[in-house]
């Protein structure tokens, strides 16, 4: 006998892409749905889920130990909520080092991923312990680009979750406006052009565009992009981690002409449930950043991926001791291009710093930036790290190095008005570091942050348009998947 709408629950199988930025909104997104009533299936890679267990501290080495028992969502279930965990193989064995090889790591992921999705989803499909009252649909990063041909096969209502800023999302969509006006590829001299014609956004210039736009040679990065975007117009909805009131233009206009929803920051959706999502293991600095004053400390964080030169560490590492300041600074074993060293910072810098540094190999980012003793975020503009500073009222100093970066940087920068950058000119220089760390610690932009802050928190509330546009999402969703049966 078929199942009324009313019976039937809704299953989001989400899958995000295997990195630790697009990896933390989609778990948050995952526990907000499930919050409102939906199962969820959340699907990690095995190799993922490796980083996670031993991160957790829930690995071992010996012939026993396996890291099974780590399941993020355990805590989620306690509160009653109906959210699974799974994992699945991303073609490779554990052992294969995915940064050294990561162009051909994503070649697979671009052209043979697809095939263990598949399996995946037919094993949910044949094992689900009662068909005829769930009705499976998918949630998956836009740059999975396999998400059509999945949804079309298992008759699946089709999301895409947007993980940078609106603005990125309409210049890349766009980038036929970009071809036809000479800015891509880009001309062989280093132009600096304004572009006014991308429908949405403001007057940007071309130095601001995203990393791959200002590269001749196509590159599985352009793939990746070139490929979500083509493959954008077949997603039913498409959620973007971002605020309307934050991009007034670009977010109507993108509302016009595809099926597009703002509900950011999806990060701080979920707050009363705690999940640790980190695949590096973190150092707890609340101690250390008690014995501060407030607004005392910059925080220092280029993410889990960027690199940069080891000149370039030598000049933040200076510049910081001549800002004389209190800082927390991320150092990462491979944050240095092309080296095996083990410390990779200035001979006696950790002398010199004394009990005003201090320096980890990861942390919780949120709970430092949300700590009392923070002033400031010397940040890489990643838009996790950009949306969490926002949140917490954090002013920044913006050194993008790939991706978006440069663009939310622009954001940050020149529209918002609540960081400065790092250097101006070409290249870091120690006194300029101290120059700007200064500026930013003296409390400049701490107002304007603050306005900030309150445009995303208000977004979220009861009546907030993220709020709104998520309970709206979630009419329409399900109106759709009934619809479909």
């Amino acid at each position: 006998m078929a199942q009324t709408p009313e019976l039937i629950k809704p299953h989001a199988i989400v899958i995000p892409v295997p990195y630790q930025g697009h990896i933390n909104p989609l778990v948050d997104l995952a526990i907000n749905l499930a919050s409102r009533g939906f199962t969820i299936t959340f699907v990690n890679t095995e190799f993922v889920h490796h980083l996670l267990s031993k991160s957790h501290k829930n690995y071992s080495n010996d012939s026993t130990g396996t890291d099974a028992d780590t399941d993020i969502f355990s805590e989620a279930r306690k509160s009653g909520l109906d959210i699974r965990y799974m994992t699945m193989s991303d073609g490779f064995p554990l052992d294969f080092d995915r940064e050294t090889n990561v162009f051909e790591f994503w070649e697979y992921l671009l052209e043979g991923f697809v095939v263990q999705v598949d399996e995946l989803m037919e094993n949910i499909v044949k094992s689900c312990d009662s068909p005829a009252l769930y009705k499976h649909f998918l949630i998956t990063d836009t740059f999975n680009s396999w998400h059509p041909k999945i949804a079309k096969k298992y008759n699946m209502v089709n999301v895409s979750f947007w993980t940078q800023p609106a603005v990125v999302f309409a210049l890349e969509y766009h980038l036929d406006h970009l071809k036809k006006n000479g800015h891509y590829p880009p001309p062989k001299e280093n132009s600096d052009d304004t572009i006014t014609y991308v429908p949405g956004v403001d007057p940007i210039s071309t130095k601001d565009l995203m990393s791959f736009l200002h590269e001749t040679d196509i590159t599985v990065v352009h793939k990746l992009v070139f490929r979500a975007l083509e493959q954008i117009e077949n997603a039913d909805f498409i959620l973007l981690n971002t605020v309307q009131e934050l991009e007034p233009k670009t977010v109507p206009a993108l509302n016009q002409i595809l099926p597009t929803c703002a509900i950011g920051p999806v990060n701080f959706s979920s707050r009363n449930i705690k999940i640790s999502k980190s695949l590096i293991q973190q150092t707890e600095c609340t101690e250390w950043l008690q014995s501060k004053p407030p607004a005392s400390v910059l925080y220092v964080s280029f993410g889990s991926l960027a690199q940069t030169t080891k000149q370039v560490i030598e000049e933040i590492a200076q510049g910081l001791l001549l800002a004389d300041i209190n800082f927390i600074w991320v150092v990462r074993k491979n944050i240095v291009i092309d080296s095996d060293a083990t410390n990779v910072l200035p001979s006696g810098f950790e002398r010199k710093m004394k009990e005003k540094g201090l320096i980890v190999p990861w942390c919780d980012q949120d709970s430092v930036l949300s700590n009392p003793g923070i002033g400031g975020f010397l940040t890489h503009c990643g838009w996790n790290s950009v949306l969490e500073s926002m949140w917490h009222g954090v002013p920044m100093i913006c050194y993008p190095f790939l991706y978006d970066q440069p663009t939310n940087r622009k954001l940050v920068v020149d529209d918002w008005k609540i960081g400065t950058n790092l250097c101006d000119g070409e290249s870091v220089t120690r006194d300029e570091v101290a120059g700007k760390i200064k500026r930013l610690m003296c409390g400049e932009f701490r107002e304007e942050s603050k306005k900030v802050r309150t445009v995303l928190r208000n977004s979220l509330d009861a009546g907030g348009s993220s709020e709104k546009n998520l309970v709206r999402f979630v009419e329409d969703l399900k109106a759709k998947i009934h619809a479909s049966n």
